[in-house]
């Protein structure tokens, strides 16, 4: 008898810790922080000639914002997968921008040795500081933001993205204007 009072009072308990979590998390104040975590941030970085790009330059394009390193084998493993499928859809408003977390000189060279002809932003630590504000709170490479037309992060992912999850991902914000 007493065992299932016990179990009754740690259910209501439960049940009604759950509400709670419901009600903070359906707030305004918790939907205003989980719509600004969704929107990707303004922020600039240079490319590897030293111009500054805003990210507002891609605006209303699907995006696809890889953060790399030259020293990351997973990150080189998918960086011709990002190439093959900015080549194949760049027309149709995907976008693939590489941000390294590395220094020039062995980003420079890295890139001099491939075929990428997406842009490439050296991130350094500030490129750092963008990764963890969107979700990057391990600082891991590589790491891979999608942010749909409207400036709005539909999947943050750690670790290599193929190029048949990237595609799922992104192919259905072509057909749609979003």
């Amino acid at each position: 008898m007493k065992k299932s009072v016990l179990i009754v009072t740690v259910a209501a308990i439960a049940f009604i810790s759950g509400l709670s979590v419901r009600g903070l998390l359906s707030s305004p104040q918790a939907k205003s922080n989980q719509e600004s975590q969704n929107q990707l941030p303004e922020f600039s970085l240079p490319d590897l000639g030293g111009k500054q790009h805003n990210i507002k330059e891609w605006q209303g394009k699907v995006l696809v914002i890889n953060f790399w390193a030259t020293w990351c084998p997973p990150c080189l493993k998918e960086m011709p997968e990002f190439e093959a499928i900015h080549a194949e859809y760049a027309k149709k408003g995907l976008q693939v921008i590489g941000i390294a977390l590395d220094d020039a000189e062995p980003v420079k060279e890295f890139i001099a040795s491939k075929l990428i002809t997406y842009p490439i932003l050296l991130g350094e630590d500030q490129g750092t500081k963008i990764a963890h504000d969107l979700g990057n709170i391990v600082n891991t490479v590589p790491f891979t933001v999608i942010v749909n037309k409207n400036g709005q992060v539909i999947k943050r992912q750690m670790g290599v993205f193929t190029k048949e999850q990237l595609l799922e991902l992104v192919t259905p914000y072509f057909r749609v204007n979003n």
